[in-house]
């Protein structure tokens, strides 16, 4: 008998505890990740950005100049802050803007490709270091060894439609807050990349008539942080900090036919803000 009621004992405690056990698992259900950070979902975004750029030196070699100019001081060139501007479908690519699609391939880690359209403007009428020869004929004639003006009818050298970065970069990612129903989550990101430039430079020298061409003219690289806010598992939304290296050895400096190229590498730092969407393909 005392061997039949033990082994009843144990029958019944074992009941009650799987019976308590699957009772909690009803109640309290494991929290599961959303769809923000999850291996298997595709993503695109859409924004725009602001840049700050080191100092450079440009060098610019034709068939009658050979010119190196010295610490260039260059600023972006943002759009009126006009909902025409930003929002009016056919001026939505003229702002400084961002696009990246990208797929993640386990919850913490995601592949990006994306394009970034900067601008890059060198400031006109500032004085720099001049080292060189000019034989084209007209009033710059000469050898320069020196600080000189750079006017406007100098030089005017821009990359504004735009300094065009096409890249791919690798993300990892991390939860910062997510509330149970998964209708808000909040995580940072960061990562590299790497990709060419593409730059549309707009450069009038001298006389020579203005060009303003794509031309793939070097390559760039970058790190970057940021935060990402996920609404209703599907809006999501951006804000990055990045820096990067630059280096355009083959810059198109004229039209077609005519002699004329240009180099120069600076660092640059960007701040974006972007929209986006988030989806699931299982």
């Amino acid at each position: 008998m005392k061997a039949r009621q033990i082994l009843v004992l144990f029958l019944l405690l074992t009941g009650t505890n799987t019976l308590f056990a699957q009772e909690q698992a009803v109640q309290s259900p494991p929290v599961r990740k959303t769809s923000a950070n999850k291996k298997g979902s595709v993503f695109a975004y859409w924004g725009w950005n602001r840049e700050v750029y080191t100092n450079s030196t440009l060098k610019i070699k034709g068939g009658d100049y050979d010119l190196t100019l010295h610490k260039l001081k260059a600023t972006d060139r943002p759009s009126a802050l006009r909902l025409n501007n930003y929002l009016r479908a056919d001026r939505i690519t003229i702002p400084q803007t961002n696009l990246r699609v990208g797929y993640y391939l386990r919850d913490d880690l995601a592949i990006t490709a994306g394009f970034d359209h900067m601008k890059y403007v060198m400031v006109q009428n500032q004085t720099a270091k001049v080292d060189g020869i000019i034989q084209h004929e007209g009033k710059y004639q000469g050898t320069y060894n020196g600080n000189t003006v750079i006017y406007d009818d100098f030089l005017t050298f821009e990359h504004t439609d735009g300094l065009n970065y096409l890249n791919i970069e690798v993300e990892k990612l991390g939860d910062l807050y997510q509330t149970r129903d998964q209708k808000l989550h909040i995580g940072y990101l960061y990562g590299l990349g790497l990709g060419v430039m593409i730059p549309r430079t707009n450069t009038s020298l001298l006389d020579y008539e203005r060009n303003d061409r794509f031309h793939v003219s070097g390559f760039g690289t970058t790190l970057k942080a940021g935060v990402q806010i996920t609404v209703l598992r599907k809006l999501s939304f951006r804000f990055e900090a990045k820096a990067g290296y630059v280096d355009m050895p083959d810059i198109i400096l004229h039209k077609k036919g005519i002699q004329g190229r240009g180099k120069q590498d600076f660092i640059y730092a960007q701040v974006n803000g972007m929209i986006g969407a988030v989806y699931s393909l299982h």
